[in-house]
């Protein structure tokens, strides 16, 4: 079998779950399943980052050790992929000594060989919100853009990586498309970037300023850095430094999920890191925007965070799935209100779907036995529909794909609106026939995108189960 090797990134556990975590999974999970349907071998990760400052300094703030701390929060991320049906194959934690770390400390002592870390005293902005040093003109009056806070200024001896050499060739790789960037414009932000020119980046902190990771390998007194030590889980969760031959089978990475706040740790710093190291590098990065809430970013303070474990209790996974799938747009931003969620559950799920479902089981009740073989021009229809959904999805527009669902929708409504089969008795096998296919093709082709709906589907097609699919939201 072909294999096919789909990642989200790991999650940084200092807070709650959020909308973002959410969609980000789902998209992933929807390229697994796809995949899968297409008879890959697939193999699917996720997980959390739980080592780094804001851990440690959340951890004391809520009176608990980091241990603790990343252990409860550790397992609402896994929780929330529960909650969202995620057919993820595996968690990977960071805080794994076993799994995680003897990956981490193979590719330190192979950049280390390569002579492409070295040890210099160093002077700089830090924003511990990003994890990165800050150079003066990527501030806005004096802060840090994405979390309006000051970089504190801090002059410590740390491990640096030789990042600088590997410019070009992380350049050509790119222009090449031997890693591929969607969407386009997220390569052109990449290639404008390092046109630029790359400075060598920090790897480690003191011991003292940060306790809680992975120690350098030969040097107890210097932790590594949070994200030499977190993009190391794509290798170290399939075997790297453990397991060669299961590495072997599913590396390189076919997709990794990232939003694109942090685009660059992925496209650049991973890519130099896997060069010096001596391993291939992932095929695509597959980079989404972020949502808004009622047109503006989530914040705590503005109080209008979305829990995304409230939003499906209340109205159900496979919604919650379908609104983040339909209404945010592939590679762009999108927005959550729950006035939106509403009409577009009612609109396409419950008038739709839901409508379309009912009604061929309320025709089908009529007939004892009806094979599903349909006419020789539904079938067409079906597969044209389904060949370009199919075309949406390896291409990840999401949205798109499930527009093309609904167009099968559409077709199937004004089919039935131009039969009249309650009216044609002599019609209405023929018809019913072609409503169960169209049903059945339905059923499969939105098992990636809402797989518990899409075997409620068959089920009620062939019991003919009455009760609503969707039922209306008031």
């Amino acid at each position: 079998m072909r294999k096919f090797y789909v990642t989200t990134p790991i999650y940084y556990p200092s807070s709650n779950p959020h909308l973002g975590h959410a969609y980000t999974d789902v998209i992933a999970d929807v390229i697994a399943r796809f995949k899968r349907k297409e008879g890959f071998d697939v193999f699917f990760l996720t997980g959390t980052d739980e080592h780094g400052f804001k851990i440690q300094e959340h951890a004391k703030g809520a009176g608990k050790t980091p241990r603790q701390f990343v252990n409860e929060m550790s397992e609402r991320f896994e929780k929330l992929g529960e909650a969202l049906n995620l057919s993820n194959d595996d968690f990977i934690r960071t805080t794994d000594k076993k799994r995680h770390w003897p990956g981490v400390e193979l590719i330190w002592k192979k950049i280390e060989k390569k002579g492409d870390v070295y040890k210099k005293k160093y002077k700089g902005l830090y924003c511990s919100g990003c994890e990165v040093f800050k150079k003066e003109k990527e501030l806005v009056d004096g802060k840090c853009p994405d979390h309006d806070k000051e970089p504190e200024l801090v002059e410590e001896e740390n491990y640096f990586f030789k990042l600088s050499k590997y410019r070009e060739k992380i350049e050509e790789l790119i222009k090449k498309e031997e890693v591929k960037i969607a969407p386009e414009s997220g390569k052109k932000e990449i290639l404008n970037f390092l046109g630029k020119g790359l400075d060598d980046v920090s790897v480690s902190r003191s011991v003292e300023k940060l306790s809680w990771g992975i120690p350098v390998p030969g040097d107890e007194k210097q932790i590594l850095y949070v994200w030499l030590d977190a993009l190391s889980n794509y290798i170290s969760a399939i075997g790297y430094g453990r397991d060669e031959e299961n590495f072997k089978k599913w590396w390189p990475a076919d997709v990794h999920c990232v939003g694109k706040d942090i685009l660059r740790f992925h496209s650049v710093i991973w890519i130099g890191m896997l060069l010096s190291a001596g391993l291939e590098v992932p095929k695509n990065i597959l980079v989404h925007g972020h949502i808004t809430s009622e047109g503006r970013k989530m914040s705590k303070t503005i109080g209008n965070v979305v829990d995304p474990f409230e939003i499906v209790k209340e109205y159900g996974t496979d919604a919650v799935r379908y609104y983040l799938l339909r209404e945010i747009p592939a590679f762009g931003d999108g927005d959550f209100s729950e006035k939106k969620f509403k009409e577009r559950y009612n609109a396409d799920l419950a008038d739709g779907l839901g409508n379309l479902i009912s009604r061929t089981v309320a025709l089908a009740g009529k007939h004892e036995s009806i094979k599903e073989l349909p006419g020789e021009d539904i079938e067409k229809k079906v597969r044209e529909i389904k060949k370009e959904a199919e075309s949406f999805l390896e291409k990840f527009k999401f949205n798109e794909a499930l527009g093309s669902a609904w167009k099968l929708i559409h077709f199937a409504d004004r089919y039935i609106e131009e039969k009249k089969p309650w009216e044609k008795k002599e019609e209405s096998v023929t018809v019913v026939k072609n409503l169960i296919y169209i049903s059945a093709s339905l059923s499969e082709m939105l098992s990636p995108f809402m797989p518990e709906t899409a075997e409620r589907i068959k089920k009620k097609i062939q019991k003919k189960e009455k009760s609503p699919l969707f039922p209306k939201l008031k």
